[in-house]
């Protein structure tokens, strides 16, 4: 898994993440040993973190409710 396959996953289950000036990043925190995600929108940011089982799944097609809570929160938080 790397980080592109994350975000194009992200952008899938979200197609307005990169779209309509939200930006979506997401880079793995070796501190942490788990994948950040990054969005932001005009002067607005959030980041959470997904653990790799999560996030794994979520790419296998298998499950992604974790991956879409935590996005569905940072959208709200930030108001998208």
């Amino acid at each position: 898994m790397n980080k592109d396959e994350l975000c194009r996953k992200i952008e899938q289950i979200y197609p307005d993440i990169g779209t309509c000036g939200i930006d979506v990043k997401v880079s793995f925190d070796d501190d942490n040993d788990r994948w950040k995600v990054f969005l932001k929108k005009d002067n607005k940011s959030l980041e959470t973190f997904l653990e790799p089982g999560d996030a794994e799944l979520c790419l296998q097609g298998r499950q992604c409710v974790s991956l879409g809570i935590e996005i569905s929160q940072l959208k709200d938080n930030v108001g998208f």
